[in-house]
């Protein structure tokens, strides 16, 4: 993988942090005797880790300073730890920004330590989440956790057009979704989500679609894909799906007469739901993906845990990745936080097996991969979405419109 570009944001940052003279260490993490380590967490520290990091401390005596950094400067904070070399011991790291940071050599090769630990080894979690901490057969960091996309649905309108259960195949999907938009004027079956970046690539591979081949060539003009992009678009033609964002509340567009009984999306809106519409109890459910021609592979997101190639702690931190891990301390964080735990033993836990809407996107979970992993992943979602605007607001010829999309993925990665 190429570095040049990271490099460069790294240089550029080197020399402002100079300039500004704040060429201050770390001393934290540059103090190999002290046992206190630096533990950079994305989010409110205080309220969703703190409690479970002072477990850590009262059983191995191992301090730990928690930082709360906002998701939203994330990125740049963690550039600029590694142009100054002022960067924590442990850092949770969102499993997009592996790859970059991997690729800059930033993290600590884990490797060992993950094959012999019983704790962190990769058979405890979901292969979905493993895969975004493995490169090159190496492992970089301990999936913490996760999250995927589910199917959202109104049992009580479902039933109404003769579906006594959640659509299983791509095809029941599409009939349903015709049906309910029959129900009148402003009424729809379905939301194909013009916004995410991930929902087309998502049904792509349901229909068996290889996103590069193993060259690394964008496949994004070859029948599998085309023929999915095809399918979502017949949802807009037909009138079963909206042909724009219609920026209704959750509490109009899936509560009270459903305009929008069917979505997909991620456990976050199991308590949307619950607080916005509370009208609709008892009339709602998630279920998991329906199946494609090939699969009904969803999405995995979510965090990992790593160590900076900086720290001088390595072994304290590997104590509290191992710690945070543990099934749980992932039940714990789930409490406080809402994230999906990423070890499988966690979902055994009565937290998850008796609430229906929640053990669904476990059993999701067990179907579910990583977008590819690699750093110009951003940009080339960003050229697709401009190119599915066009192909269900212009009209655009959707093979056309896919060979346009492979051209300037191919340029994006220098090919």
């Amino acid at each position: 993988m190429k570095k040049q570009a990271l490099w460069l944001v790294i240089l550029t940052l080197v020399l402002s942090t100079f300039i500004a003279g704040c060429s201050s260490k770390n001393t934290d993490s540059s103090s190999s005797k002290s046992k206190e380590i630096t533990f950079w967490f994305m989010g409110d520290g205080d309220k969703q880790i703190k409690p479970i990091v002072d477990n850590f401390t009262k059983e191995t005596g191992i301090k730990v300073k928690i930082q709360s950094i906002p998701w939203g400067s994330a990125h740049d904070k963690l550039l600029t730890a590694v142009a100054s070399k002022s960067g924590p011991d442990v850092v949770q790291m969102g499993t997009t920004y592996m790859s970059e940071f991997v690729d800059a050599g930033i993290l600590m090769d884990l490797t060992d330590d993950v094959k012999k630990n019983e704790t962190i080894k990769p058979e405890n979690f979901f292969s979905g989440s493993v895969n975004t901490t493995k490169f090159d057969d190496k492992f970089y960091a301990v999936p913490w956790y996760t999250e995927t996309r589910a199917l959202y649905y109104r049992t009580d309108l479902l039933n109404q057009v003769g579906y006594d259960h959640a659509p299983k195949t791509w095809d029941e999907l599409y009939d349903a979704s015709l049906k309910l938009s029959k129900r009148g004027e402003g009424k729809y079956g379905f939301n194909v989500d013009g916004g995410e970046p991930t929902f087309g690539f998502m049904f792509t591979r349901q229909n068996g679609a290889k996103l590069f081949d193993d060259k690394g060539n964008p496949q994004f003009n070859k029948k599998p894909f085309v023929d999915s992009l095809k399918y979502l678009e017949k949802f807009i033609k037909t009138g079963a799906a909206p042909d724009h964002d219609l920026k209704l509340d959750i509490s109009v567009g899936f509560g009270g007469e459903g305009i929008v009984p069917m979505f997909i999306s991620g456990p976050w809106m199991i308590n949307a739901i619950k607080d916005n519409a509370p009208d609709i109890e008892g009339k709602w459910a998630t279920a998991e993906l329906p199946k494609g021609p090939d699969n009904n592979i969803s999405n995995t997101g979510g965090s990992n845990l790593a160590i900076f190639n900086t720290s001088k702690n390595k072994d304290n931190s590997l104590k509290l990745i191992e710690f945070l891990a543990k099934p749980e301390n992932q039940l714990a964080f789930f409490k406080s936080s809402s994230s999906l735990p990423t070890s499988q033993k966690a979902w055994e836990d009565t937290t998850f097996t008796s609430d229906p809407f929640i053990s669904t996107f476990g059993k999701q979970l067990k179907s579910s991969e990583p977008m590819p992993l690699m750093k110009e992943w951003d940009q080339i979602t960003q050229a697709y979405l401009k190119e599915w605007e066009q192909i269900y607001s212009a009209g655009k010829d959707v093979q056309k419109s896919m060979d346009d999309l492979n051209a300037q993925t191919k340029s994006i990665l220098g090919k």
